[in-house]
Order: structure tokens, then sequence, then C-alpha cells
């Protein structure tokens, strides 16, 4: 019985064998391309992973040495065994509060929720001769009240300087009165915890200034009495014009300013004092009386 067997040398089968390979190979992706693809994610999580995991061991590094730096300088201030207090005090806290560092930002405001939980055993003889183990607190008040300041003055937050500089001009008539009062309007933009002062630099300089603990209120706050000023003096046709924006400022550049106050302020006092010598001299020296040639001068 003859069988009908293809013959996969014709034409036909060739192109038909060739078009599902096409197909083949467009639906499934090819190996460069999800190569491509893993190189990159693996990269990109290679590149970023490093990045914070260094940045979280020195951000750990740094707060371990300043938790060690406290619990040295205490053992040395009462002459007490360094390893002794990390005993009692330092390794109970990092288990409790993952570091000691956590738990000293605790004892900033509220120590004896901290202090007093710590406790060490002692153990005594008994009036039966028998040890005693008694449970006592882990510190002397001594000890207690070194490692709080201690804490406290390492740890305090300090506020942050804020300052902006401005030029503020008005021409009409009572202009400087209605600058002052543009001045009470901006120092009008502050609260409690963040007071505004304006000082003027030289005319038509002026610094605003304030300190807070938190960067991006004293920011705003700034900014809006900048806006209060501003509207003030635009009302009798002034002029505010921001020569430096609101932003945090180190003791060096507040210390700069200063500086360049006083110096301002030394110029202004030698300006005035020529002044009122010139007066002087024209006050001694008299009117000359032309019509009487007798004395020439008058008292």
């Amino acid at each position: 019985m003859a069988t009908n067997t293809p013959n996969l040398d014709s034409p036909a089968a060739v192109s038909a064998a060739s078009a599902a390979s096409s197909r083949s190979a467009a639906s499934s992706p090819s190996w460069s391309s999800v190569s491509t693809r893993t190189r990159a994610t693996s990269t990109s999580v290679s590149a970023e992973s490093p990045r914070r995991t260094f940045r979280s061991a020195r951000s750990d590094t740094n707060k371990s040495k300043l938790v060690h730096s406290i619990m040295r300088h205490v053992a040395e201030t009462l002459q007490l065994d360094l390893e002794d207090l990390y005993v009692h005090v330092g390794w109970p806290l990092y288990r409790k509060y993952g570091h000691a560092f956590e738990a000293f930002k605790v004892i900033v405001n509220d120590p004896d929720s901290v202090i007093n939980s710590l406790t060490r055993e002692v153990k005594e003889i008994g009036p039966d001769g028998q040890a005693v183990t008694k449970v006592v607190p882990a510190m002397t008040e001594e000890v207690k009240d070194a490692l709080v300041k201690n804490i406290r003055r390492r740890m305090t937050p300090q506020p942050l300087k804020i300052r902006a500089d401005i030029e503020m001009k008005c021409f009409q008539f009572d202009g400087v009165l209605h600058i002052k009062e543009a001045m009470r309007k901006a120092e009008a933009a502050g609260n409690k915890d963040c007071p505004v002062k304006i000082k003027l630099v030289a005319p038509p300089a002026y610094v605003l200034n304030t300190q807070t603990l938190d960067k991006e209120q004293g920011i705003a706050i700034l900014n809006k009495a900048i806006t209060a000023c501003s509207e003030e003096i635009e009302r009798h046709k002034g002029k505010l014009t921001v020569k430096e924006a609101a932003r945090a400022v180190s003791e060096r550049e507040d210390k700069l300013l200063a500086e360049q106050m006083a110096k301002l302020g030394r110029e202004n006092e030698e300006v005035s004092g020529d002044e009122d010598s010139e007066e002087e001299e024209d006050t001694g020296m008299g009117d000359v009386d032309l019509d009487n040639s007798g004395t020439g001068i008058t008292e």
C-alpha cells in the first residue's frame, strides 16, 4: 500500500518552515534583550544598595561614637570603670531601644522614664548568714546627674539661624516712617516659636532673621514676613527687592554680618563727628561785617 510522504525538499515545505521559524522568533524575546534587561536591573540594584548601606553604616557609626564619648566622659569624670558602666547602663539600653542613642534622645526631655527602669542585682549576706540577692538602681544619683548633664549638653538640638537679605526704598513724603511701619509689619509676621527681627545694615539694605529648630518653618515665616513688608511699603509707592532669599546661615556668616554692621556703625560715627567739628569751626569764626570796617567781625 502506497503512503503519501511529504517532500521536505519541496519549495512549499521550505517556505512553511521558514514562516514558522519567523513567528516563533517574533513571539519569544531574544536572549540578547533578556540579558540586557538583566544587566540593567542588576546594575541599578548594585549601584543603589551600596550607597544606602554606606549611609546607614555611617549613621550608626556616628551614633555609636557619640554614645561612647558620653559614656567615657562620665566614667573618667567620676573615676568609674567604663566596662562596668556599659554592663549596667549601656548594653541594657542597646537591647531595649535598639541603640543607646535612641535612649539618650529620650533622656534629654524625660530622663526618669529611661534611667529608673535600669536595675542591677547585688548579693548581700543576710542576718541568717545566707546570701541574698537584691535589686537596686543601676546607678547612683551622682552618676545619674552626670550622665543626664552630659547627654543634654551634647544632644540638645541647637536652633538654626535663618536669614534673608532685602533692599527697601521709599522716596515719598515721610518715607522713613513708611519704612518703619513696613518693618513692624514684617516682625508681626513671626510667632512665639519663630520670632522675626529686621535690622538696618546700611540704607537701603536690611536683614530679616529668626531662630528655630524647624528649618522649613523658619524659611516659611521669613517669606511671610517679606510678603507683609513688601505689601506695606508698596502701598506708599515704595519698593522692596529680595537680594538673598531666606536660608539657614552658619555661625561664620552671622559673625561676618555682625562685623559688617559694626564697621558701618563706626564709619557713620566718624562722619557724624566730622560734621559736628565743621559746624563748630563755622560758628567760632563769626560773621564778617563788610559795612563796618572798624572791627570787621561781629560776635
